[in-house]
Parts: structure tokens; sequence; C-alpha cells
């Protein structure tokens, strides 16, 4: 924890003699010696969590947090020196403008004007030398460093007794404890004992710390089936920290205690070389099953695979890992097995409890009285056994009274703190947090800035990590993309649960299990990460001595936000859809929190944002998505180092043109509320030209190009670096100027052009090719689907709307080697018959809506093999079921919604005659119209079939 604190000073002392070449000469130099002074003090506290005794714990962390402290004036002192200096810059660079002769004048004045904030910076950078001095010669006089030892010099063995409790436990489970996992088990078992697969296989379970993962393992190597099975079993515990020597031993000495075979002389003095040639050459003619429970490391495979021949007699390697990295790299040289283990389902964690806390009293159910606050209790848990077992065991000892489980309940993470019976939780919990590289801790510690169950966008995530400078450059990557890969290996160490996914397999939100949140929060809290102001918490914010740097309010108290005005808020988060955001705050705070970086205003009840919030010269992230905000003021031009403007589901219609000066923004989301265009839903927003001076800007979606016209869409060239474009009302004669930008635009991902009403014709015909374009929606009239289209190798996305094709566009689809998703709706074909050719490989939903003149789809056999869910929509003259729908077999689910009445009776279960076309569909739902013919009249009736599987 404590060398955590100091990275994160060293880090930010890092980026700024990186990225301040103006500082003076003498403040570098300062800068230069508070860094080697840091990370010294860094080195020796690599193992102070480990090492610390009770004694010096207090001392450490009271040193710590004087560091801390310091380390956020530096920041402080830095990023105002930055803003007074870019500001005279900027100040004198609007009044001289072009007045050549002026110019050698204007280099003096800049050198005068800054002479004073430079004077500044270097007095404060002595001070905190100072300041820095005598906590150093504190520690020394407390003789804190030497009590720590130097750096290394705790034994593995020590650590890894500290990190390992209730590994024992979980390996003498008793049967009541292995609820909900009898599938599970089934399935392991019979991966272990399949005769078929003859190779030496790995079977690999994979789950957060807590799911069970060790007890599931134990229980399946116990199973008398695969006693039976093979010649020779071992369970090896690895943990974080391991010795392959010592792993190889204990193998061995297992094999010799099943078989009462001696072990070879001289085992216990063998090196790592001759111990893997003793195994090999022991197991070479056995049939062996070997777990390894707990492995971290990726690179563990490498030594075991080479102590474990395949021996071709059908042997087994169990592995269980809070890792599915540790799981994928053995696929390099096995075949690999994975289960993925999942918390319980709400009945079984529900008989576990029981089984817990009622186990001595009632018979093992849960009295009448308890159930509702039990119940509570359990949902805490989440299904997560580790968790269930620790609480129902500490109920299982108090009194049985409503009274004192609610009193657990609301105070869960109280106890978690002080009860013995929960002290394991954080711990099991927290070990996955404390395996992480440095720059994935603090990635992983903003979780804790949101509130509980709450489900978070991962685009909103990885933009604050970026405007944080959590992500670091790489080179030939995007920060967007590293940031991408940073949320992957949190998911796939078993940290954050995926909550929902995009139709192409990526997260697109995503959650904290509540316990480990817990955890966070308590880390948040040592670190001063973050502090949070709930209505529970509120009087205590002014005892908070510590500085806040970052600030989330779920509270609409009033009180607690003037209580905050007189932090220096690095970062804004306002959780609460009711909050009334005062004009006295919403002025004040930007007048005062002048180095914030983050301002996230989503949801809040906010109506205009005041002039001032061009004084935020460090704002990087700015989201006001889901206000009632109209009009941005011009001042938010000063915000030089804005890269997330986020005004999607706002009601402002226009942006000013001072947007334009917005060189660094990377992400402009603008679509509006207030108007909806019938052609395509949403509206986007008018701008002025100028735009092609942002030539970093990633995002750009929506904007409504007839405002800006041609001069608009030649600006968009310079737009290289666009990854998503949103284009509204586009008109006919833009096509030539339109297809010159889009061509220009090598990194385009998603495309998005509506036609400025569903009669105008867009052409785009003339656009080479865009390599790299994942979605594309073309809202208007097409006189023929654009040739370039069969090109898109990495579409997965097509929709097409009011095109009015009159030629079958599936026969230019239909070899797309990625097209995931397709919809042709509201008139875009006009023709009688689709034909679905051979080909669409990988389609997986298909959407036909309101096509007119369709009256029959062929399927050719072979067509479409992996599709799982059609939708058809009014096709009024479709008047019964395609028969070609029984050649889809991976058909999983149909929607039917208002077609012909003779179209559903086809399909009637009690005797339709085309009833055995979906014989094998699981879900086939259809939906009709009954009652008035008034557009907006209906009533629905929903007529499902459900088919078990």
């Amino acid at each position: 924890m404590a060398e955590t604190a100091v990275w994160f000073v060293l880090r930010q002392v890092y980026q700024l003699l990186k990225e301040e070449q103006t500082l003076l000469k003498d403040v570098s130099r300062d800068l230069e010696h508070i860094k080697n002074e840091l990370e010294f003090i860094r080195a020796f506290l690599k193992d102070a969590d480990q090492r610390a005794t009770s004694d010096t714990e207090l001392e450490i962390k009271a040193w710590v947090k004087q560091l801390r402290e310091l380390s956020f004036r530096i920041e402080d002192v830095v990023d105002q020196y930055i803003m007074d200096v870019s500001q005279h810059h900027h100040h004198h660079h609007h009044h001289h403008g072009g007045y050549i002769a002026k110019l050698q004048n204007l280099a003096g004045l800049i050198k005068l004007k800054t002479i004073k904030p430079r004077h500044r910076v270097a007095c404060e950078i002595q001070d905190i030398k100072l300041s820095f001095h005598e906590i150093k010669e504190r520690s020394k006089r407390y003789n804190l460093l030497s009590s720590l030892g130097p750096q290394g010099s705790i034994t593995k063995d020590v650590v890894a007794k500290s990190r390992d409790p209730d590994r024992l436990a979980s390996l003498f489970i008793e049967e009541d404890e292995l609820v909900g996992f009898e599938k599970p088990r089934d399935e392991i078992v019979g991966w272990l004992v399949d005769g078929e697969v003859i190779d030496r296989s790995v079977i690999s379970v994979v789950g957060m710390g807590g799911l069970g993962k060790t007890t599931l393992a134990k229980n399946v190597f116990d199973n008398p089936q695969v006693k039976g099975h093979f010649d020779c079993r071992a369970f090896l515990v690895v943990s974080q920290s391991y010795n392959v020597e010592a792993l190889l031993r204990n193998m061995m000495m297992q094999f010799s205690e099943e078989t009462k075979e001696p072990l070879p002389r001289g085992t216990n003095t063998m090196d790592k070389m001759q111990l893997i040639t003793l195994a090999r050459s022991y197991l070479q003619s056995k049939r062996y099953v070997i777990c390894f429970d707990d492995v971290w490391t990726i690179n563990f495979w490498d030594e075991i695979q080479l102590a474990t021949p395949d021996n071709k007699k059908g042997s087994r390697i169990m592995i269980t890992t809070r890792n599915l990295d540790v799981s994928n790299y053995c696929r390099k040289d096995s075949c690999v097995q994975m289960h993925k283990l999942q918390s319980l389902p709400p009945n079984k964690a529900w008989e576990l409890f029981c089984n817990k806390a009622f186990r001595f009293d009632f018979y093992g159910n849960c009295p009448p009285e308890l159930k509702d606050i039990s119940e509570e209790i359990v949902q805490k848990c989440e299904g997560l056994p580790l968790a269930i077992v620790a609480v129902g065991g500490l109920l299982s000892t108090k009194d049985k009274t409503v009274s004192e489980w609610k009193k657990l309940c609301q105070n869960l993470s109280l106890e978690l703190d002080r009860n013995p019976h929960l002290a394991n939780l954080p711990r099991i919990l927290g070990l996955s947090y404390e395996d992480l590289p440095h720059h994935l801790k603090s990635c992983m510690l903003y979780f804790g800035i949101y509130p509980e169950d709450y489900s978070i966008r991962s685009s909103r995530l990885i933009r604050q990590w970026i405007a944080e400078g959590f992500v670091k450059h790489e080179v030939g990557k995007s920060l967007e993309e590293v940031g991408e890969e940073y949320l992957i290996e949190l998911i796939h160490r078993s940290l954050v649960h995926v909550s929902r996914v995009h139709y192409d397999g990526k997260a697109t939100s995503c959650r904290i299990h509540d316990l480990l949140r817990e955890m966070i929060m308590r880390k948040m809290k040592d670190l001063s990460f973050c502090h949070v102001v709930r209505e529970d918490n509120q009087e205590h914010i002014s005892d908070v001595i510590v500085t806040i740097r970052r600030l989330a309010v779920e509270t609409s108290s009033s009180n607690v936000l003037r209580s905050i005005e007189h932090f220096p808020i690095r970062s804004l988060y306002i959780f609460n859809a009711f909050i009334n955001f005062p004009d006295y705050f919403g002025s004040k705070i930007f007048a005062k929190s002048k180095l914030l970086k983050v301002l996230d205003l989503e949801g809040a009840w906010l109506n205009y944002v005041p002039d001032e919030i061009g004084n935020l010269f460090h704002l990087k992230y700015l989201s006001l998505r889901y206000t009632n905000v109209k009009n941005l003021p011009k001042s938010i031009g000063k915000l030089q180092n804005l890269e997330t403007l986020d005004l999607k589901e706002t009601l402002v219609c226009e942006l000013p043109s001072e947007i334009n000066r917005l060189l660094k923004l990377r992400h402009l989301l603008v679509y509006c509320r207030k108007t909806y265009s019938s052609i395509s839903g949403e509206s986007g927003v008018k701008m002025m030209e100028g735009v092609g001076g942002m030539t970093v800007l990633q995002k750009l979606y929506h904007i409504e190009v007839n405002h800006g016209g041609l001069n608009l869409i030649a600006e968009l060239r310079k737009l290289r670096q666009l990854r998503k474009l949103g284009l509204k009302n586009v008109k006919r004669e833009y096509g030539n100027a339109l297809c010159d930008s889009i061509k220009e635009m090598n990194c385009l991902e998603s495309l998005h052009v509506s036609a400025i009403n569903e009669h105008e014709i867009i052409d785009l015909q003339f656009i080479s090719s865009l390599p790299q374009l994942r979605q594309l929606h073309l809202f208007g009239r097409l006189e023929k689907l654009p040739n370039w289209i069969s090109r898109l190798d990495h579409l997965v996305r097509l929709s097409i709307r009011f095109s009015k094709l009159k030629d079958d566009p599936l026969k230019l689809l239909k070899d797309l080697p990625n097209l995931l998703r397709l919809a042709i709706v509201c008139d875009a074909y006009d023709g009688e018959m689709l034909h679905f050719q051979v080909g669409f490989k990988k389609l997986n939903n298909l959407y036909l809506v309101q096509l007119n003149n369709l009256n029959s789809i062929l399927i050719d056999n072979g067509a479409c093999p992996a599709i799982k869910l059609i939708e058809m929509v009014h096709i009024p003259k479709l008047k019964e079921i395609p028969t070609d729908i029984h050649l889809l077999k991976s058909l999983e689910t149909l929607y039917f919604i208002d077609m012909p009445y003779e179209f559903n009776q086809s399909i009637d279960p009690n005797g339709g005659p085309k009833n055995w076309v979906i014989q094998h569909v699981q879900k086939v739902t259809v939906i009709v119209k009954v009652g008035s013919t008034n557009s907006f009249d209906y009533n629905y009736r929903t007529i499902c079939h459900t088919r078990g599987t």
C-alpha cells in the first residue's frame, strides 16, 4: 500500500519532467532531485506491506501520508505554473496577431510576463524540497527505514504463508458446502475420464477469488470415478510465490505414497533439471492426473509441461486460476478445455446460506421472521460461495433476532474490517488486486468511484482513465486501444465482470462484485484516491483533513456541496440524477477548482453551463450527457486541453464557433434530444466551419451537414484520425465532395450517413475503400448499392433504410467475411424476392422490416450457417412462412411482428400447414395487431411458443 502511494507521486513527477520543457533549469533540477529521492524511498517500501509489524505500520502510514500530500503540492504547483505560462502566451497571441514589427517585442514581453510564475514555482519547489528533507530526517529519527531492512530481504516462504489463508480449509470441505457444484463437477469428471481423447490435455477452472475453484477441483480429484481411472494422481497448491523444485518434489512424493513405490534416492538434493528428468521418466508409462491449484503466472506452464510428458495414454492436467490468460497460454502445446466458474444462482446461494447459518438450529431452515433480512444478506454476497459461507458462519454464532441481523446487514463493510469470521474475505479478494501491475491498480481503484451496483459504460471509463493520465502511450496504438487492453486484462484476471456485450463480442459495460468494491473503497481511502459523499456520510466531510483530489457525490444535499467548495478538487463526479447543481455552486466551483481535469455531470440537474467554465484550463473530460443544457457558452473555446466533450442526449442543437479552437479534442459526441428526425431517429447538431483544425478528433457523431454545406465537408478531409463519423441532413449534391473527404479517413470504423429526407438520393459511389470499416448505416435513397461495400472485409454491421433499391442487394453482400448483423428496413428494397445464396458465413442477426413489395424469400442450402435470430416486421405481401427456413439449423429465435393474417395462420401451432418449417427453433414469438386501424392505436397480442431444448 505504502509503495503504491509513492508510485502515484513518482508517476506524476515523471510526467511533468517529460512534458514540461518550459520549466526553469533550476526547477527541473529540483524536480529531478525529488524524483531520485522518491525512487530511493520506493525501493525501501517495496515489501513494506508484508514486513511491517503492527508497531511500524502506523508510523509508516503517517509517513506515507505526508509524502502523498507533498506530492499533491508538487502537482498543483507545476499545473498552476503551466496554466499561467500558457495563458500569457494565449493572451499575447490574440492581442498582437499580424504585427510583424511587434514580434520581437512580443518575445521579450512574454519572457517578462512569465518570470513571475517561474519565480513563484521555483520558490514553491524549494519549499517542497525542504519539507521533503524534514520527512526524511523524521524517518531516520524513528529509525523507520532501517526497521524495514533492505529491499528483498523478506523470504518467499513468509510471503507464501501470509498470502494463503483458507487454502487449507478449501481442501477439507464438508459435503454441505458443495452446494451448486453438481453440474460443473459432472462436466469436469467427464472431461477427465473421456477415453476418446488419448492426448495429454489440460482442463482449467477459471473464476474470481472466492468462487470455490479449489473446493470444486478437490471434489473432482477425489471422485471415485477419477481415482479408479488413473495410475497415479497428485494435487499441488501453487499460489503466487511457488518454487518449481519444491512442487516437483511434492508431486513425486504424492505418487510414491499412492503407489507405495519408494522415492528414488537423492530426490531431496536434485536440482530443477534432474527433477524434470526424473518426473518425465516416471510418468512416461503411466496414465496420470495432476491438479495445479491457484496458478497466477502464465510462464508457470513452460516449466511444468516439460515435466509432464504427453505419452498418449489419456493423461490429464487440471489447473485452477483467476486469470484467463493462464488458461489460454496452455493452448500453445495442448488441447485445453475450460470451465468458467459462475457465481451461484439465487436458489443455490440460499440453500448454502441456510446450511451454514442454521446448521444447528431450526433443522437447517430459516425461520419466517428472519426470511426478509436473510434474503437481503444473501443478495449482498452476489452468489460468491466464500462470502456466503463466511457471513452464514458468522450469523450462526449470533442471536437469531431480526435486530441483530439487521445490524450486521447495514454495517457489513465495518464488519469486514474488524470481525475475525470475515477477516479472510477482503484478504482473499484483495490478492487479485495486489497482484496487479502498478498502472492497473489505479485503473482498478477507479471502480470505487462509481456507486454500488452501477454498470459502467466501458467507453466512459476508458476516456476517464486517459484524462487522468493512467494510460501509457504505446507505439502504433491509440490511447483508447491501450485503455481497452487494460480493461480486457482486468476482465481476464476475474476482477471485473462484463455486464453487457456488444454484438461483436466487446464489453460495452462492466461492473465489479460488491464485496470487491468494499475492499477497493478501503484502498481508496488509504491512498486518498477519492472521497465519496453519500447521504449517510455527510457530517464527515469537514473532518476530512486530507486533501481531496477526486470527489464523487451521491447525495442531493446542498450543505455537502457547500462544504466542498474549499477543496482544490481535480476530478468531480455527480451520480444523482436529482441533484440540483445550484447556481452559486456552479459558478463557484468553476472559479475555485481551476485545476479540475475530469468533470462528469452525467444525469445531473443542470439547465445551463456558467461562463466560468472557461477557467478550467486543465479540463480534459467534460460530460453533460442526459442534462437539460441547451447552449454552450463561448468560453468553451478556452478549454485548450479538452479531450472528451460528451453532449449525448442533451438539448444542444448548435455548437458555438469557438469549439473549433479545441485542438486536443478526441471525442465530440453530440446528438440532440429535442428534435427528432423522421428518417433516422435522433438529430445531429449544427456546427460552424473551422472544424478542420481539430485534427486529432476520433469521434464526431452526429453533425448536420446542410448547415456548413460543401465548405464543412471539404474541411472534414483534414480529420484523418476519425474512427466514428455521423452525418445528418445530407443532400444529393454533396456526393462527390463527401466521397473525396471520406476516402482520406483510413482509420474510419463506423460511418453513419442520413439524407435530409427519405426521398433525397445519397450518392456515395466513388469511395475507393475503407480498410477498417466495421459499421455502416445508410439512411436515404440509393440508386444502387455502392460496389465498394462488397470489399469491406471488416464490416460487422450493415443497415440500410429508405433506399428503394430495385435490385436484390444480397448478391453484393453474401461474401462479406465478417458480417454479423444485417438490417434491411423501411422500404430499403422495392423488389418482390430476396435470395440468400450460399454465403453469409458469419451472419448472426437478420432484420427485415417494412418491405412493402416483398412476397418471397429463398434460402439456398448452405447459406447463413451461423444465423441465430431473424426478425420480420410488417411485410404485407409475404403470405406464408418461407419454407427454406427449415434449412437454417443454427436458428434459435424468430420474431414475427405485425405480419399478414395468412402468414400467421401458416405456422399456427394447432395445425398450420407450414408449422413443420419452424419445429427446430427454440423460441418463436408472433405479435399481432388487434383492433383499430389508426396507426398509433394498436393493441398488440403476443403469441409465443418456446420449445425446451
